[in-house]
């Protein structure tokens, strides 16, 4: 069995995720990449990490949800800290409510909170077994406030925090549950965001738009943080106070 501690980080091949998991990785915790289709990249930022390990897998699938935890222990032995960072979106404006179909909210939430609760359910074992064991989850600042890039995306990431407090609840002293909120990050997912980004320079207390690396202090800060839980910590430049 591995000495290190190993975290699972799912949707981790860019933006957020990738920042993560690099973050992780400087603290000498071997880490899991995952995705759904980017297989190249995966592979490509595993070999560049020291002793990391790529899986693909679908966790808005159950059964590769539990495949991928189980690869993830099979290889490294155990498991002790799980970031929940996959998910999806579209971009719907909110007072298009005929455009959020049946079908979007299913897929939406399918991901962002099917997936999230059955990789979760999946790592809870082989968590309390690691002892001193922590799950992240990341929200965004549309989970507590009427913004985000659509609709059903809100209300999928206002799940997450609740689900985030309800483990918390039912999951210690053996696991700790948080999760972060970030505002708008420079990522490729929201590379023409121009007028948001423009609004948030001049409007957020921080003047600026977020890194990938800020939330990923973030989530290194909880995983490290002993007496937290429960917690939703925004990762927004102050957007939460406008």
């Amino acid at each position: 069995m591995s000495a290190h501690r190993v975290a699972l980080v799912t949707g981790s091949t860019s933006g957020i995720g990738e920042a993560v998991a690099r973050r992780l990785a400087a603290e000498n915790i071997r880490v899991v990449i995952n995705s759904t289709r980017s297989v190249e990249a995966g592979e490509k930022l595993a070999a560049e990490l020291p002793d990391a390990h790529y899986i693909q897998a679908d966790i808005g699938d159950e059964t590769e949800a539990r495949r991928l935890v189980a690869e993830t222990v099979d290889h490294y032995g155990r498991l002790d800290i799980l970031v929940n960072n996959a998910g999806t979106t579209r971009l719907i404006p909110h007072a298009d409510l005929e455009a959020a179909t049946p079908d979007i909210w299913r897929e939406i939430l399918g991901l962002n909170v099917i997936g999230t609760w059955q990789t979760t359910v999946a790592a809870v074992p082989h968590l309390k077994a690691a002892g001193d064991a922590v799950v992240v989850s990341v929200s965004s600042v549309a989970g507590s406030r009427p913004a985000g890039s659509c609709i059903p995306y809100a209300i999928s990431k206002a799940a997450i925090e609740h689900l985030t407090r309800l483990l918390a609840n039912v999951l210690g002293p053996e696991i700790r549950v948080n999760a972060v909120a970030p505002g708008l990050i420079d990522t490729p997912w929201t590379k023409d965001f121009t007028a948001i980004a423009e609004h948030v320079r001049e409007a957020t207390p921080l003047r600026r738009v977020g890194d990938p690396e800020d939330v990923a202090d973030a989530v290194f800060g909880l995983v490290s943080s002993a007496y937290t839980t429960g917690a939703v910590l925004s990762v927004d430049g102050g957007a939460h106070l406008l």
